[in-house]
Parts: structure tokens; sequence; C-alpha cells
């Protein structure tokens, strides 16, 4: 049995989805990790618990398969054996093409693996100083101030900070079934149920909305809210129908009591394993509580909704990615410091998690002597990194995983025109999804890196 005093330590701070996978991609390398969280006995304004990899707003993990982005990214963790992917699997829920998961059920799990690994100490302590040696920083959008001023003077410049808000959750019993329906757009897996608008019923949403009371930030948080978490009031304020082209949207969705689209509509999507909880779709808010029950018992089929957990508002820090990070995610000015997750200036459950793998693998490369590694620009992982160590630096807000990261296919030419032919999206993006995943799977055996069998490929021309 291996003497885990006698293994090359690393230190993470931060046990979130970026910190846990970070930790426990290092351990896998065979290096000791010394892992620190503050919770419980610190808090954050919106966490509730001490368990790791806490989900604090959606419980979705993105869109799954080879026409979306993130679902190259899951796929590339499958690869690597990623424990956030695992857990997701594992405590996964009905979402129609999305990945959501029973939040206790992921956290408990991710939580367990930590803890009962044998090469990682976990200590419950706030870390206020950056320890020597290899190091993975991964504390997250809420960042504990001592540690944000460290970080400010070793980068030298002002962190920024954003908005980010989480949905209100209902109690399946008071929606009223009469009115909502479950469906899918376009007749797709009925995983949502449907709250249908006509437009008098909208109009006195909207006018509820409109003067509903929001969170008033003190003088020194500066509203700036990263787009595709924008509060449902922040939307509204863009004007009356923005919602109606937004995540209020009815197309796709045929009303069963008038055989129509509605003129607007809420959707919810479960939140637990039996169905009990489910939460409003795009609905993140910063109401005060009592004009968001006002807003949300508006909504047809929710008159007598119990709201079980209101939505909430918290401020988010992220540093400015293109001035300070490596596409290894390492600091520029800190060797041997590697930083994940929204810190690093990504947005995104799974995001975080890539990230932390890859610090982590880092921070063991660095603990045990070998060059740090990138994954190929293919990749959506190495997309992402290289978006995060090259972007305009100028405003930077965080980026989600999206195609435009990733390299486009070469052009493929009409044999009949001898002319370019430009690919429909249902066309192309399937083929940048193997592209993307056997180039990733390559380098990871190339590097070295522990593969799994990803899922087998369909015929393809991305070699």
């Amino acid at each position: 049995m291996t003497d885990v005093s006698q293994l090359p330590r690393i230190t993470v701070i931060g046990a979130g989805l970026a910190g846990s996978e970070a930790a426990l991609a290092a351990a896998k390398l065979g290096v000791a990790v010394d892992l620190y969280e503050m919770r419980p006995t610190k808090m954050t304004p919106a966490h509730r618990s001490g368990n790791f990899a806490e989900l604090v707003c959606s419980n979705s993990l993105g869109g799954q398969g080879d026409l979306q982005a993130k679902g190259l990214l899951q796929s590339e963790m499958r690869a690597v054996g990623s424990a956030v992917m695992h857990s997701a699997d594992t405590a996964r829920l009905p979402a129609g093409g999305a990945l959501a998961v029973e939040r206790e059920q992921f956290s408990a799990q991710i939580t367990q693996a930590v803890r009962e690994h044998p090469a990682i100490t976990v200590y419950g302590e706030e870390v206020t100083h950056l320890p020597a040696g290899p190091l993975v920083i991964a504390t997250g959008p809420l960042t504990s101030e001592a540690l944000s001023q460290e970080l400010a003077a070793l980068t030298g410049q002002e962190q920024l900070a954003f908005y980010d808000a989480a949905a209100p959750v209902i109690a399946f019993e008071s929606i009223n079934m009469d009115i909502a329906f479950r469906a899918g757009r376009y007749e797709q897996e009925a995983d949502y149920l449907n709250c249908p608008f006509d437009r008098e019923q909208y109009d006195s949403f909207f006018a509820a909305l409109e003067t509903a009371r929001s969170h008033t930030p003190h003088d020194w948080e500066k509203l700036e809210f990263f787009e595709s978490c924008m509060p449902i009031e922040e939307i509204a304020r863009r004007g009356k129908d923005t919602p109606r082209f937004g995540p209020m949207k009815p197309r796709g969705l045929t009303d069963p009591r008038t055989g129509r689209w509605p003129y607007a509509v809420a959707q919810l999507r479960q939140e637990d394993q039996e169905g009990r909880l489910w939460s409003l779709v795009g609905f993140q808010t910063g109401l005060k509580w009592g004009d968001q029950q006002t807003v949300v018992r508006l909504i047809p089929g929710l008159e007598a909704a119990e709201i079980v957990r209101y939505g909430v508002m918290h401020r988010n820090t992220y540093l400015n990615a293109p001035q300070v990070l490596s596409a290894d995610m390492q600091l520029k000015m800190r060797p041997g410091a590697f930083v994940a997750g929204v810190l690093a200036g990504t947005e995104g459950y799974l995001e975080s998690a890539a990230t932390g793998w890859l610090a982590g693998t880092n921070a063991a490369q660095v603990a045990l002597g070998l060059p740090t590694i990138v994954p190929p620009a293919e990749s959506m992982l190495g997309g992402l990194t290289r978006y995060l160590a090259s972007a305009n630096p100028k405003n930077y807000q965080p980026m989600n995983v999206n195609w435009a990261l990733v390299p486009e296919l070469p052009p493929e030419i009409n044999e009949k025109t001898g002319k370019p032919r430009k690919l429909g999206k249902r066309e192309k993006r399937p083929v940048l999804y193997q592209r993307g995943l056997h180039a990733f799977v390559d380098w990871a055996k190339d590097a070295g890196v522990p593969v799994q069998q990803p899922p087998a490929c369909q015929p393809c021309r991305c070699k």
C-alpha cells in the first residue's frame, strides 16, 4: 500500500465542482492533495450546506448529444473519468435534451468520493493567503474577501464582478395541472410542465413584474449580469415582448385546451428524483421574496404556488482571464498556481468541472516534475481554455462553451459546381463533435492521462 506521506503534494482551495474535480483528478495521477473548504464553518450568501459541489443555480449541466457544444464537453469529461460526470449520470433526472440532476444526490456522491479518497486530506477552514508549491485556486464565484484581495495584489489588477441569480422552485402539489400541461417543444419528450398565457394574462403578469421590487446593491457593488443567467426582471426591462421571445417563448408548445400555441408560456423543469419539486426555467431573479410570490402566482397554473425555494441574487467574482492565465490554466505571474471554475472566467457547472480537471491534472504534472498539458484546439475543453488565454481583455465576461470556440471544418467542395458547399448546423455539428472527441481522446492517451472508452463513434469525416 502506498505511503501517502511520501507522495508529492499539491493544494486545492475550494471544494465546489472545480475544486472537487481538481482534487480527484490529481489524486488519480499519484499525488497527495490538501483540500481546503471554508464551508460550513464560513458560509456564502448562496450556499446552503457544507457538501462539496453544491449546485446553487440551475440543476442542469446543459444540453446533451452531438448537436450540442456541452454534449461534446460532457463526452470529453467522461472519457477521462470525470467524477462530476459520473455523479451527474448517476443522479440524472428526466429533462428532455438536457442533463439535469437531483441536487442532493449529486453533491453527496462527490462529497463521499472526495472524503473517502486515501490521498486527499480535507481541511474545513478558510484560506486567506496562497500557500507555496503546486496549487489549484477554485474558490468559485463567491471567493472570500481576504483571498480576493490576495489575488488582486498578486495579479496587479482589480477583479471583475457580475451578478448571478437562481430561479424559484415550486412544490408540484401546488401546481394546477388542469391548466399546466406536460410537453416538450415540437412534440419532443414531455419532460417539462408548461403554463400557458393568453394576452390578457401576460399583460397582468408583465405589469406586476415591472413594478416588483428587486435587490438593491450596496454602493460598492456594480450590477453587471452575465447574459445567459439574466434575471427575468432585467429581461423585462428590455421591452414588453422580450420575455416572449426569450425564456417565455411559446413556439412548438401546443396547449391541449385550445389546440394552439399560447401567447406566452412559463416552463418548469423537474428538480428532484420524485418529481415533487419543479424550478421555473429562465426565471432567475433577484426580486424581494414577497414580490416574487406575487409575480409567480400570476402565472397561469401557479395561482396557489408554494414556493419552497425563492430565487436569490449573489455576487460572482472572476479574474480577467486573458490578462492573467495561460491556456494550461496557470497564473502567468505565479508558476505552479492554477485557477479553475468561475474564478477563471468560465460560466457554467460543466465548464467549472472541466477546467478543474485540467487545473488539477496540471498541478499534479508540476508536482511530479512533468510539463503541463493543454487539450487540442479541436476539443471543446481545448477551445475553451485557449479562449480564456487569448480573448479580448477589454470588458471581458465569463464564457460558456459553444461551437465558435473550435476551428471550423475545411470547406466541402460540391462535385458538380466545384464550389464550396455550406453545411447546415445539423450536418456540421455532429462532424465537429466526432472530430473533437477523437482529438481529445488521442491527445489524452499521448499525454499519459488515464482514458476510459468513449461512446462508440458513428461513421464520420473527422479524420
